[in-house]
């Protein structure tokens, strides 16, 4: 049943009237340098800011054993981050409505350098519409959205009739391991809503990811010498062709899969970091490349990866140097499958009514080729995950930012779908 009238009113107003708040807690948040593995600050600031609005609150560290053992786990490296898994629960006084997880990450990816930006990545600078910073769109907007939409309802005495589970992760931009955590843990709910920057529309289906790395060995000789030597380097930018004999392959089994196929490339490998070699005069005895390939819904992490490595083994014996030589590839992060979200869920109809209560526009869904936490939700759970969130531009590039006026939007869309799926009681 749709919220009347003049409750949906008072919800939005109460979210314009803490919408200074709400910013200034985003801005806190995204003064916090949190890149992989340097989470314990913001998570300690995050627990303060649960505790005080009263949550019953859990904080835990990942279990590796547990994450090994799922087929969802990515593994766990010594890059991994530390930094504990933060939950707040709101319970209500007696359950009457349907609960619900809001979740998300405080990991940020790296900056870049920091000349190229137009102010310090971690100084969360207002200008025009836009709030800029490292992390501010992707997800910090979103993670104080989660507790402000909440406090909007608090603010005219109201508080969801149902339990509300808030979850702050790490681990999002590399491994996906703290959501899944949350779900070893035992943390369920009848819905999901994941506030990620998803240009105020709904993800309907999202890729899986791999993360991998392909060491490659030369023979190293003084450069006078070269003809003698085998250069790494150069031969691993000829498994990088390879690699996108493989990526051109998969994109073209896009037919017949809803979602990607009028996409014009679906899948993305992106070589992202590529190292080697010791000293410029000697050529290079190694190169190792960091890479990241998308997969389809419905491909398991682990058919892909065999893949991988079939195609850079079957290359390697076509090649003079590497048949001798093969190149090793170690899978270290993501190892993640994608999901479709099943159409017609009440909680995606409940959500769409308070898109347009919010926003005063039908709500559109579309496809991100793309990593979402969500896929821990809808593949394991098996219940409604929801991700939508804020207009943002530059997410993992140079300034990058997030709309204040979409934020505030979504923030009152999230308000009223809180109020609707859980329902509302009095403050106790």
């Amino acid at each position: 049943m749709s919220l009347d009238t003049g409750l949906r009113e008072r919800i939005l107003r109460s979210v314009e009237d803490g919408f200074a708040d709400q910013v200034a807690y985003t801005q806190d948040l995204i003064r916090f340098p949190s890149l992989r593995g340097e989470e314990q600050a913001i998570q300690d600031f995050v627990f303060r800011a649960f505790r005080e609005r009263g949550f019953a609150m859990d904080r835990f560290a990942m279990d590796g054993a547990a994450l090994a053992a799922h087929p969802g786990g990515a593994p766990v490296t010594a890059e991994h981050s530390e930094a504990p898994i933060v939950v707040g629960i709101h319970r209500p006084r007696q359950e009457g409505g349907r609960s619900l997880i809001l979740q998300a990450h405080v990991d940020v990816v790296p900056t870049g350098p920091a000349d190229m930006w137009s102010a310090h990545p971690f100084d969360p600078v207002i200008r025009g519409d836009w709030l800029h910073g490292r992390g501010g769109a992707d997800m910090k907007a979103g993670h104080a959205a989660n507790l402000f939409c909440l406090d909007a309802l608090r603010r005219i005495g109201l508080q969801p009739a149902a339990t509300v589970t808030v979850e702050s992760v790490v681990e999002e931009e590399s491994t996906g391991n703290g959501a899944l955590m949350t779900h070893l843990r035992g943390y369920r709910a009848d819905a999901v809503l994941i506030p990620e920057p998803e240009y105020e529309k709904l993800v309907r289906a999202n890729t899986g990811v791999l993360w991998f790395e392909v060491e490659v060995r030369g023979l190293p000789v003084h450069v006078r010498e070269m003809g003698t030597g085998a250069n790494a380097i150069d031969a691993a930018y000829r498994v990088v062709g390879a690699l996108r004999t493989l990526e051109a392959a998969w994109n073209d089994r896009k037919a017949g899969r809803p979602h990607f196929e009028t996409e014009e490339h679906p899948i993305n490998l992106n070589i992202g970091r590529i190292e080697g070699g010791d000293w410029a005069s000697s050529v290079p005895a190694w190169c190792r490349l960091g890479c990241r390939i998308a997969i389809y819904p419905g491909v398991s992490a682990r058919e892909a990866a065999a893949e991988i490595e079939a195609a850079v083994a079957g290359f390697a014996r076509s090649d003079p140097f590497l048949a001798n030589n093969p190149p090793r590839v170690t899978f270290n992060g993501f190892f993640a499958e994608g999901y479709v979200l099943d159409e017609g869920s009440e909680a995606e109809r409940v959500l769409a009514d308070a898109h347009r209560g919010a926003t005063g526009q039908p709500l559109e869904s579309f496809m991100t080729a793309g990593y979402l936490d969500t896929r821990v939700h809808a593949l394991y759970d098996q219940v409604p995950a929801l991700c939508y969130g804020p207009i943002s531009r530059n997410i993992h590039g140079i300034d990058e930012a997030v709309s204040l006026s979409s934020l505030k939007r979504i923030t009152g869309a999230m308000a009223l779908f809180v109020a609707e799926w859980c329902g509302v009681e009095p403050l106790a």
